[in-house]
């Protein structure tokens, strides 16, 4: 019996097919999508393995919203043309929408391979290496296609906005510039260059960028958010915080908005109903805001917190509180809600009325008993230390930042030469090993406990990070050790806080300059740590 043959379509049929995909790629640059997609299927059916059409209905189909669709579409147009360098790329491209980020890369990389002299081809491997936290290799990746296209701002934009975040303040700002000289009606690259002027503490020029960009773009959230954190910086309270609810416009911000049918509170008396004030962001911002739940509470209103679970156990006993509840438990009613860090503008907080009043959080007094008899016989002052800052690798930006603002603990053994001081570890995360730090922290059971042993110190050293809130809201004498690019709440070239009275700033004088610092905190402890003459008597 003879070999069955297949069926291979005709020359009309082919003729057809090849007529019927032009028109389609036609409907498609004109954005006809439906059009265009009725097409595609028409030559599909025709010639089931038609590589451009498959490639194209897929990309159509990411283009309506239908990722997984159109992956699956054009890995089949990479199966039948594997060198086709234009597949690769529409495939990385859909696989970035589906979040498959490292897939994404590979497929981007396999097209570099076919077509190394694509601008655009880098400027996306780029864009997701660094949404990958791969920094390094996404700036090699736009420094290669900048090589292939120096003028395209696009790329400028996010190079500079990347040097920025890796603290490359100087070559950022001339990329941006060079990108806004291509460009100049590009809003967030003017709100790019306002971040890296602030970031260099040049905060008017600062001021006048972030006002150039929401000239151009006046409902861009990321402007109107940086701004208000120059704003607040500046001692501007009452316009930062107006321009800080837009926070929960921008990317990193808006997947956390609670959509409450009950209305947010803006500072109106209670009269006895129920306002739930809801933890937003990190524990150090839960401990510097929920002071407001008692100003809340003296408007009338039953104050119900809900807050990280670790913090739960310590802010039970916050004044003005009725109850505290941990994040994903239920709710009870309540008649208005605030995002824990919309009460100053609702309570409408300026410099002078910051609510500064502490110590404001308690620990229970048998748990610092506790902790007390865990500590050896004391020999001197008791001094807790914090290095680091939680590394937040789910965001590239946040990590950046945190590697920043944290120290090695290997440069500061400086410190531990200065006699008359015990040291104690606070660092949740981090092994002080080969450093003479007794660490306890392995016991802690949440920021309760951490409290209570807090309780037992006479000072703790940190860097930027939730144990300097909790020491210095519990009035514990705070020595902050504070990066040069500083968060708004600690304003340039102070070395006071309005915030907590009993903390005392060290600001780096120059970026990435921690030996200055150390050197001022040995000769602050050396002072700190001699006795006093009462103590001689």
């Amino acid at each position: 019996m003879a070999n069955p043959k297949r069926l291979v379509a005709g020359k009309p049929a082919v003729n057809r097919a090849a007529s019927l995909y032009a028109a389609g790629q036609t409907h498609h640059a004109n954005g006809r999508l439906r059009e265009a997609a009725s097409l595609y299927g028409e030559v599909l059916a025709l010639q089931p393995r038609h590589p451009g059409a498959l490639n194209l209905l897929g990309v159509l189909s990411s283009q309506i919203g239908q990722h997984a669709e159109g992956a699956r579409l054009i890995r089949l147009a990479v199966t039948i043309l594997p060198r086709e360098a234009s597949f690769h790329i529409n495939l990385g491209l859909v696989l970035r929408e589906l979040g498959q980020l490292e897939e994404a890369a590979s497929s981007l990389r396999r097209a570099l391979m076919l077509r190394p002299d694509v601008a655009d081809v880098h400027l996306n491997l780029g864009v997701i290496l660094a949404e990958l936290g791969q920094a390094e290799a996404a700036i090699d990746s736009y420094r290669r296609a900048l090589a292939l296209q120096p003028g395209n701002p696009e790329t400028l934009n996010n190079l500079g906005n990347l040097l920025r975040e890796q603290g490359n303040w100087d070559e950022a700002e001339t990329c941006l510039r060079g990108a806004l000289a291509l460009q100049p009606g590009a809003a967030s690259t003017y709100n790019n260059l306002a971040v890296t002027l602030a970031e260099q503490g040049r905060l008017d020029e600062a001021v006048t960028a972030y006002r150039l960009a929401l000239a151009l773009q006046p409902d861009l959230p990321e402007a109107h958010y940086n701004f208000g954190m120059a704003l607040l910086r500046q001692g501007n309270l009452a316009a930062g915080w107006a321009e800080y609810e837009w926070r929960w416009g921008t990317r990193l911000m808006m997947a956390g908005r609670r959509p409450f049918s009950q209305p947010q509170w803006g500072g109106e008396p209670g009269a006895g109903r129920t306002l739930l004030i809801h933890a937003e962001q990190g524990f150090g911002d839960t401990l510097q805001f929920c002071r407001y739940a008692e100003l809340a509470a003296a408007r009338g209103w039953r104050v119900v917190l809900e807050v990280q679970a670790p913090l739960v156990r310590l802010l039970r006993g916050l004044s003005g509180v009725a109850a505290v509840i941990a994040h994903g438990e239920a709710l009870p009613a309540f008649d208005a809600h605030c995002p824990m860090m919309s009460l100053p503008r609702a309570l409408g907080t300026v410099t002078e009325t910051i609510p500064g009043a502490a110590p404001y959080l308690h620990p229970d007094p048998a748990a610092v008993a506790h902790w007390q008899s865990r500590l050896p016989v004391r020999a001197g002052k008791r001094v807790g230390l914090v290095w680091a800052g939680s590394a937040r690798a789910h965001a590239p930006a946040l990590a950046a930042l945190d590697k920043r603002r944290s120290v090695p603990l290997s440069r500061l053994a400086p410190l531990f030469g200065v006699p008359g001081i015990e040291w104690l570890s606070l660092q949740k995360d981090g092994d002080p090993e080969g450093f003479p730090l007794l660490n306890l922290m392995g016991e802690m059971a949440d920021f309760a406990d951490t409290a209570a042993l807090i309780a037992n110190l006479d000072l703790v050293i940190s860097v930027d990070t939730a144990v300097a809130h909790l020491a210095a809201a519990m009035g514990k004498p705070v020595w902050l050790l504070n990066r040069f690019d500083s968060c708004w709440r600690w304003p340039q070239g102070r070395h006071d806080s309005a915030w907590y009275k009993s903390m005392r700033i060290f600001p780096q004088p120059r970026a990435g300059d921690w030996e200055s610092v150390v050197t001022d905190i040995v000769a602050a402890l050396r002072q700190f740590s001699e006795p006093s003459p009462d103590a001689a008597r």
